[in-house]
Order: structure tokens, then C-alpha cells, then sequence
């Protein structure tokens, strides 16, 4: 998910340059979108990793 986000930015900085101002701001909006999703289930994960390390083994 990390990569489809650093691929929609570098999209939106080639758009940028080119002077496609709409797609920029597109593909920048669903790069920040898929990054924050990312970061999100990155937590998740950790919290649960560190959970099930803790529980009691039967």
C-alpha cells in the first residue's frame, strides 16, 4: 500500500511540473488518502502483535 501511495505522488509531482494542475491534486489527494490508510493499519497490526505477545499461553 506504501508503494500505490509513493506512486501517486510522483504522478501528481510529474502533473505538477507539466502544469496539469487537476490530475496533481487528484493523484496528490489519493496519495495522502492510501498513506494514511497505511499508517493506520501499520498500527493496528503493532497493537495486536504487541497483544497477542502478552496473552497468556494455553
Amino acid at each position: 500500500m506504501l508503494r500505490l501511495a509513493l506512486m501517486f505522488f510522483i504522478v501528481a509531482v510529474i502533473a505538477g511540473l507539466f502544469g496539469f494542475g487537476g490530475i496533481a491534486a487528484a493523484s496528490a489527494e489519493i496519495a495522502q488518502f492510501t498513506f494514511f490508510i497505511f499508517v493506520a493499519l501499520l498500527v493496528i497490526s503493532l497493537i495486536f502483535g504487541v497483544i497477542d505477545r502478552r496473552g497468556p499461553r494455553l
